[in-house]
C-alpha cells in the first residue's frame, strides 16, 4: 500500500518505518526543515563563540522503553554507544535522596529505599508499605484518582524527594491534578518491570541523531521519500484512498501535534461526505479539548563546571523553579555546559532563566552565564486523572499517531513511538 505520513517527529518516523518493514510504501511530509519534531536538535553557541548542538529539550529514557530502543536499532543506531545507561538515580547536590544499585527487579528498587540518604525508617516504611499496596493492587486505581491522592500515606519527604520529581518529569503534570493510573502504569513498567527497566538512559548525542534523522536515512534507503518543508493543510478522500497535496494514498497516518491534527481534520471534513466527515469531526473534537503543560529547558555554561552525577535531582519551588540539571560536558558535549529543565513550568522566559540562574548559584554553587531558553509551551498534554484521549482510528484509511492518542503512558518519546508502531501494525492486520 501507498502510505502517506504527515509529520516527521518520532510517531510519525516510526510509523513509516514499521509500515516500511511490513512491505508498505511510505512517504513522509514535515513542515519543518529538520525532523523530529518536538525532539530535535538546535543549534547554539558557548560564551567564547564555539558552535554547540543543543536539543529543544533536555529528554531522557528508560530501559522500559523496548520500542524505542528496538526501532533505533532497526535504523542502525547502537543504544548502548548514544545512551549512557545508569541505574535510577535520584539524588541532590548535597546527596541526599534514592539511588537503586544494578540488581534483579524488584531487589533493586528495595535496596534503594532502604539505603535512601536523608529518609528515616519511617520515610523508608511509609514507601515500602504504599509500593506493596499499589502491586498487590495490580497497579490499578479508580480513574478519577489523582498522584496525589495515590500518595496520600507517604511522608512530606518521600513526597518531595522522590514522588514529586518522579510525577513531574513522567507526567510533566503535578501531583495534586497528575493522573494516579497513568503514574501507577509508569512504575510497573519501570521500577518493576524486570531487570534494567527502571534505568536511566540519558542521551549523549543529540535528539535528532538518536532515531529520527537516521529513521529518514534508512527509510530512503528502502525506496521511501521523506519531503521536509512540505505543509500538508487538509487531505481529501477519494474513493477506497485519500488525496495528500493531490497526490493518491491508500492511507494517511496524522503524525503531528494534536493541535495542528483537530485544525486540519476539521478543515478537511468540510469537503468530505458525511460518512467520513463525522467521524473526522468527532475525532478532531476530542483533540482539540486536550489541555497542555509547557517545558522549559535553560542551558548554561561555566567554565571548568562539573556536577557529581550526569544528572541531579534539584529541590524545587515557586522561587527555584527547575527540577533537574544535566551536565552536558559527562555526555559527550562540550565542559561546562548545564542544562536545567523546568517541567510544568509557568511563567514568561526572562523571569524563568533567572530563577534558574539563582537556584543553579544556591544549590549548585555555581555562577553561570545563560547561553539559551528553550520553552515549549505546548510541550505535552496534561496528563489528568479520567482524561479522555483520541484515538487511533478516525476514518477508513486515516490513522492518528502521536505520544498524545490512547494508549497507557504519558506524553513520552516511547508513548509517540509505540503510537506509530500500533497503527502501522493496525493496517497491515
Amino acid at each position: 500500500m501507498k502510505v502517506a505520513i504527515v509529520g516527521a517527529g518520532w510517531a510519525g518516523m516510526a510509523a513509516a518505518v514499521t509500515a516500511t518493514q511490513a512491505g508498505h510504501h511510505a512517504t513522509v511530509f514535515e513542515a519543518a526543515r529538520a525532523v523530529g519534531g518536538r525532539a530535535r536538535a538546535l543549534n547554539g553557541t558557548l560564551p567564547d563563540g564555539t558552535p554547540v548542538v543543543l536539543d529543544n529539550g533536555q529528554h531522557i529514557l528508560i530501559g522500559a522503553y523496548s520500542e524505542t530502543l528496538k526501532l533505533m536499532r532497526t535504523v542502525g543506531v547502537d543504544p548502548e554507544s548514544v545512551l549512557l545507561r545508569l541505574p535510577l538515580t535520584l539524588l541532590f547536590p548535597d546527596g541526599d535522596g534514592l539511588a537503586l544499585p544494578d540488581w534483579p527487579s524488584p531487589l533493586d528498587a528495595l535496596a534503594g529505599i532502604a539505603t535512601a540518604k536523608g529518609w528515616t525508617w519511617g520515610d523508608k516504611w511509609s514507601l515500602l508499605r504504599a509500593a506493596t499496596g499499589w502491586q498487590l493492587g495490580g497497579f490499578a486505581c479508580a480513574p478519577q484518582t489523582s498522584v496525589a491522592d495515590l500518595c496520600r500515606t507517604l511522608t512530606p519527604t518521600v513526597l518531595a524527594t522522590m514522588i514529586d520529581p518522579l510525577c513531574v518529569s513522567a507526567l510533566n503534570t503535578p501531583a495534586d491534578r497528575a493522573s494516579g493510573q497513568v503514574f501507577l502504569t509508569v512504575l510497573r513498567d519501570s521500577l518493576f518491570g524486570g531487570r534494567g527497566s527502571s534505568n536511566l538512559l540519558l542521551p549523549r548525542a543529540d535528539l535528532g541523531a538518536l532515531f529520527p534523522q537516521a529513521a529518514a536515512t534508512w527509510l530512503q534507503a528502502q525506496g521511501g521519500m521523506v519531503h521536509l518543508g512540505t505543509r500538508v493543510d487538509a487531505i481529501t478522500p477519494q474513493g477506497a484512498g485519500w488525496l495528500v497535496n493531490g497526490q493518491p494514498f491508500d492511507a494517511i497516518f496524522w503524525a503531528t501535534s494534536s493541535s495542528n491534527a483537530a485544525s486540519a481534520l476539521m478543515e478537511s471534513a468540510q469537503a468530505a461526505p458525511e460518512t467520513i466527515a463525522t467521524p473526522m469531526q468527532a475525532w478532531a473534537t476530542t483533540a482539540h479539548a486536550l489541555q497542555f503543560e509547557a517545558i522549559a529547558t535553560v542551558y548554561a555554561h561555566a567554565a571548568g563546571a562539573r556536577l557529581s552525577q550526569p544528572m541531579l535531582a534539584l529541590r524545587s519551588d515557586a522561587a527555584n523553579p527547575a527540577q533537574f540539571v544535566f551536565d552536558r560536558g559527562q555526555l559527550g558535549g562540550p565542559l561546562g555546559l548545564l542544562a536545567f529543565v523546568v517541567s510544568a513550568s509557568e511563567g514568561d522566559r526572562d523571569t524563568l532563566q533567572a530563577r534558574v540562574l539563582a537556584q543553579a548559584q544556591a544549590q549548585l554553587g555555581l555562577a553561570l552565564t545563560p547561553l539559551q531558553t528553550v520553552v515549549e509551551k505546548r510541550a505535552t498534554f496534561a496528563c489528568t486523572p479520567g482524561l479522555v484521549r483520541p484515538g487511533t482510528a478516525i476514518a477508513p484509511g486515516l490513522w492518528a499517531c502521536g505520544d498524545y492518542v490512547v494508549g497507557p503512558y504519558p506524553a513520552t518519546l516511547e508513548g509517540a513511538v509505540r503510537s506509530g508502531v500500533a497503527v502501522a501494525q493496525a493496517l497491515s492486520s
